[in-house]
């Protein structure tokens, strides 16, 4: 089970995002309560706790939004229940994740606010870091730029503190983000080049088509306005979500590029492009993502 646990971690967030979820769901498959729970005294967590908050990452990446927030509920209400503290601690800041990425804003804070309360009881300064930086990733997309630079930076210091390095390209992404909203285009190319660096040093590629969105992004937002820079990392967004089956960064890749096309007058490109990635997806048509595919795709065939 526990061996499980470690082959899925490894693979998905190098990429191989199918296989990760596979052993994750042998993992679950052969965890008993009875036999298992005392487990989390050794390993720091609850593995039942730990593996379905991590595969509601996964499953959301693979394009299945409405399971990954099963997994949601459910490992919050296992470590709710069991009164593990590190068990919900771990929950609340990967499962905050999942509903960031989801567009579950208010779910997101809450959970991140929690967090960064539990954790200043219980001085641990690991998770504390964690919950600040996911408070200030939900104020980026939320039109607080200002707030989420400040959270974000002064989060990601505390986290470095401890020795953590995963999830690194992650937190720089939003806080590229939030500085080229603000109009700081040299912090952002700075935070979005590190971001890159990180995902080419570690090999934690599973943000691989994120990072280079975001940066295409930032080409759009830029004064100088770089569509040809823009479009390259797009392409390779996309090549990378395709290389992992990721569904829902291929959707999001698929949207920048949509969008750069129909500003471009290739609305038909623009429309063959979206439509099969929309097409694919058989659940989460209320998450935000797809609302916004849809309302892309309605526009682009008026």
């Amino acid at each position: 089970m526990v061996g499980h646990r470690l082959a899925g971690s490894s693979l998905w967030c190098t990429g191989d995002i199918a296989d990760g979820r596979t052993h994750y769901d042998q993992a679950l498959a052969l965890y008993d309560p009875a036999k298992h729970r005392w487990l989390a005294t050794r390993f720091g967590q609850d593995i039942r706790v730990m593996v379905l908050s991590l595969r509601s990452i996964v499953l959301w990446m693979l394009g299945y939004p409405e399971a990954a927030l099963t997994d949601v509920d459910q490992a919050l209400k296992d470590a709710r229940e069991i009164g593990h503290a590190p068990s919900l601690m771990l929950a609340l800041a990967l499962t905050s994740l999942t509903h960031l990425l989801l567009g579950n804003y208010a779910e997101a804070t809450a959970q991140a606010d929690e967090l960064v309360a539990m954790a200043e009881e219980k001085s641990a300064a690991l998770f504390k870091a964690w919950g600040s930086i996911e408070q200030g990733c939900v104020l980026a997309p939320t039109s607080k730029a200002s707030d989420a630079v400040h959270r974000i930076t002064s989060g990601i210091a505390a986290f470095r503190s401890t020795g953590a390095t995963y999830f690194l390209p992650t937190w720089l992404s939003y806080l590229a983000k939030a500085y080229a909203d603000l109009g700081q285009f040299d912090d952002a190319w700075h935070c979005i080049g590190e971001a890159i660096v990180v995902v080419e040093k570690t090999k934690e590629t599973w943000w691989e088509a994120e990072v280079n969105r975001i940066a295409g992004e930032i080409a759009l937002m830029s004064p100088e306005r770089d569509t040809a820079k823009a479009e390259a990392y797009f392409d390779r967004a996309l090549a990378a979500a395709r290389k992992q089956q990721a569904k829902s960064w291929e959707l999001r890749a698929a949207m920048s590029m949509a969008r750069l096309w129909r500003d471009q007058g290739k609305r038909d490109a623009a429309r063959e492009l979206l439509a099969p990635v929309y097409g694919w997806f058989t659940e989460g048509f209320d998450t935000l993502d797809l609302k916004e595919a849809k309302a892309q795709l309605g526009e682009l065939r008026a």
